[in-house]
């Protein structure tokens, strides 16, 4: 007489375990993917330091002429290394911008799909596919608008910002970078690490429209190393 509900609850409990299953198979390949996409940026800004350091032994810059004042090729630096460095540059720059994207983007879906277990420590999720590093802080919060979402995240004036999201003291190439993550992030969380006074705290920004201007309603100034 009882075989036959314990089979339906045995079923019920199956189908429950098939389901969690599936959603711990799909966080992990979530996980592995914004894993090896950190393998590539890293890779790419190796590629990028190291053609950094070819235009340094020749002393220029992204912009220096590479002719003289009569409009002949300078001989004090090989123009061909230059200039092949400087294209690799351009297009590593570019590649990491994309590439940085899309780490936000994977990082986005890991912390939607672990679902409350990052909620305790807003973005606890994240932190599973991080390798430890010791952080610098590299931004600096100068202004926070009342009733911002900066001021709602618990963001305050003098905040030392060690981690926006993905970027930290290792990638950061400008505030430019920041905007373009805030513009991608839109109505999704970014999780960010600041030191104020000795304290580290993380806090939980969700960039979005409101009654100010822009999507965050704070202000920052790099920090000179």
């Amino acid at each position: 007489m009882d075989r036959y509900p314990l089979s339906t609850a045995l079923r019920a409990y199956r189908t429950s375990l098939e389901v969690k299953m599936v959603a711990d198979m799909e966080l992990q390949e979530a996980k592995n993917y914004v894993l090896q996409l950190m393998k590539d940026k890293d890779e790419i800004e190796a590629e990028l330091k190291a053609f950094k350091e070819i235009l340094d032994s020749n002393h220029v810059g992204m912009d220096d002429p590479l002719v003289d004042s009569e409009g002949y090729p300078r001989q004090d630096i090989d123009v061909y290394q230059v200039r092949h460095a400087r294209h690799k540059i351009i297009c590593f720059r570019n590649d990491h911008k994309a590439l940085m994207k899309k780490i936000e983007e994977g990082l986005h879906k890991v912390h939607s799909l672990s679902g409350n277990q990052a909620e305790s420590s807003n973005g606890a999720a994240l932190n599973d596919v991080e390798q430890p590093v010791q952080l610098k802080p590299f931004l600096i919060v100068n202004l926070v608008s009342p009733g911002s979402p900066a001021e709602i995240a618990g963001i305050q004036v003098n905040d030392l910002i060690l981690k926006f999201g993905s970027i930290d003291h290792r990638n950061f190439g400008s505030l430019q970078d920041i905007g373009t993550l805030v513009q991608n992030s839109r109505y999704n969380k970014i999780a960010i690490k600041i030191k104020r006074g000795s304290n580290i705290l993380t806090l939980s920004l969700t960039p979005r429209p409101w009654a100010g201007n822009g999507l965050l309603g704070c202000n920052v100034d790099t920090i000179k190393s």
